[in-house]
């Protein structure tokens, strides 16, 4: 722990209590609750749009904050999980997490925590969204001796009034964008520095490929503001673990902007002609915290390749919980590095599944541009992920990571005679492609598309709906929920409406498509 003291990112709550949040206890907490002399407790849980929630407990005793942090508090499902839970029969306890302690960086006297909803029996409610991928996750841990870490990419824009046109950026020309081009780049490193020390998650940020100059709206929210595009990438962690992390991190960067005057919206299209708001996500295997992504040459490993199959398998009823508004399907389009079909490849940012750079065969790099360098480095493990890129910032991240669990454990169960996984393999031979697919027509007319709307989505979510119910890990109601949820946004025809209006009346509805949904999920 001195050396985590070094680290001025490393959690507050680990350096007061000088423990690993592993090891954090109720004593700790009330503790922490006298040192600093703190007023409130926070808890924090998802609802069923997939956003946070708070319910604010004031500590007037000590008795008091032990009966909170050992119990918990109840809460009204029936408005959280509106519809799935009967009003009659509505309470639903909250739980903290004692490992997702922090300090409330918007209230210097409030201690925080992550909650899991438990029913009346003390089990784990059934459809909450938290839930539903931790049991997903116990069953792939179970079916297949794996566990599954992901990281996501979580890209937004950043909307701001600009007084001063100087040092303007170019359209599409975003990428890695330095100061004074980029002009939130302060505010982005505020937001990474709360949500490192929240999460310790964060691997990086940069400015992304989108900008635009003045946005055209029907929403006086953005209407005539600047919007630069940001991305915050994470480590891996257990799904559980990446999912909530992403979950506090739209929280905080929507706060974070919000008091800078600012509007951060994650929406998964802003602008026609301009990159949107991907949720790409980083998934890697482990087997007893090893990575086996790669074989013994550096290649992909059979668990990898299968992971692959049953992605490429579940794809399209995955963007059910991927992409859940209408402006999902403008950003699902051809050459704005967002996939459209079914397929994967190394490298390659047209396909749907990509397999990045994981210095599999390469070591201690910085010796080859550093000579001088005496000291030899040695990694421990594999790095190597493979990268989903179809989500975007109107995920269900919480479904969308269970879904690929059940992915997985379709491919990779270790159940005897198991077709499911030599389908995944004939799939992941089948389904490899090199080179920009939208340059070969052959190619890209075999490739099987992925939906076109939130309601072909739907459609395919129902008549697939089995891929998620067994074993009990989707509840038939969730999957109901977002197949309703889908079909509201009444989208079947709307490339066809597009295609049928003038240049202009076209921008004008797809703006109001885009921009209808700003702070969805």
């Amino acid at each position: 722990m001195e050396e985590r003291k070094k680290f001025p990112l490393a959690n507050p709550v680990s350096l007061l209590l000088d423990k690993e949040k592993e090891d954090f206890q109720r004593q700790d907490f009330l503790h922490l609750i006298e040192l600093k002399q703190l007023e409130m407790i926070t808890f924090h849980y998802v609802g069923l749009d997939g956003q946070i929630k708070d319910l604010k407990i004031p500590v007037t005793s000590r008795q008091q904050a032990e009966s909170i942090l050992a119990e918990g508090e109840r809460v009204d499902g029936s408005s959280l999980y509106k519809g799935l839970v009967d009003a009659g029969l509505s309470d639903l306890y909250v739980i903290p997490v004692y490992r997702s302690a922090f300090l409330n960086p918007f209230n210097d006297k409030s201690l925080d925590f992550m909650c899991r909803f438990l029913d009346k029996e003390g089990k784990p409610v059934n459809f909450t969204l938290d839930n539903i991928l931790v049991r997903a996750h116990q069953n792939f841990k179970d079916s297949s001796g794996l566990e599954l870490w992901a990281l996501g990419e979580l890209e937004f824009f950043l909307l701001s009034e600009q007084e001063k046109y100087v040092y303007q950026l170019t359209r599409q020309r975003g990428y890695h964008a330095s100061s004074p081009f980029l002009k939130s780049g302060q505010v982005l490193d505020e937001m990474v520095r709360l949500i490192s020390q929240i999460t310790g998650a964060v691997k990086y940020a940069h400015s992304e490929v989108g900008f635009v100059e003045k946005v055209e709206s029907e929403k006086e929210e953005i209407h005539g503001k600047m919007a630069e595009q940001l991305e915050i990438e994470f480590l891996p962690e257990r799904a559980e673990d990446a999912a909530d992390h992403l979950v506090l991190a739209k929280w905080l960067i929507r706060n974070v902007a919000y008091r800078h005057g600012m509007v951060a919206t994650f929406t998964p299209k802003l602008e026609d002609g301009v990159a949107g708001n991907g949720l790409h996500f980083h998934l890697e295997l482990k087997r007893e915290g090893k990575n086996v992504m790669t074989g013994t040459d550096g290649r992909l490993s059979l668990e990898a390749r299968k992971l692959i199959g049953g992605l490429c398998f579940y794809a399209d009823s995955l963007t059910a919980f991927g992409n859940t508004v209408a402006a999902s399907y403008l950003r699902l389009v051809p050459h704005q590095e967002a996939p459209t079909r079914v397929c994967w490849s190394d490298l390659n940012r047209s396909a749907m599944i990509r397999v990045p750079l994981g210095w599999s065969r390469l070591a201690d790099l910085a010796r080859l541009v550093n000579p001088q360098e005496n000291e030899p480095y040695n990694r421990y493990g594999s790095k190597q992920t493979v990268e989903i890129r179809t989500p975007d910032g109107s995920a269900l991240i919480h479904l969308v990571l269970a879904g690929i669990l059940m992915a997985a454990d379709w491919a990779l169960s270790r159940a005897e005679a198991n077709e499911s996984g030599k389908e995944a393999m004939e799939l992941a031979e089948k389904l490899y492609v090199s080179g920009n697919i939208f340059a070969d027509q052959k190619l890209l007319q075999s490739l099987q598309n992925l939906p076109g709307s939130c309601q072909a989505s739907a459609r395919i979510l129902l008549e697939k709906r089995g891929l998620y119910e067994r074993k009990g890990i989707f509840p038939p109601s969730i999957i109901d929920y977002v197949a309703d949820m889908l079909n509201r946004e009444n989208d079947g025809d709307l490339q066809q409406q597009l295609a049928s209006l003038s240049s202009d009346s076209r921008l004008v509805l797809a703006r109001r498509i885009m921009h209808r949904d700003l702070h969805k999920h």
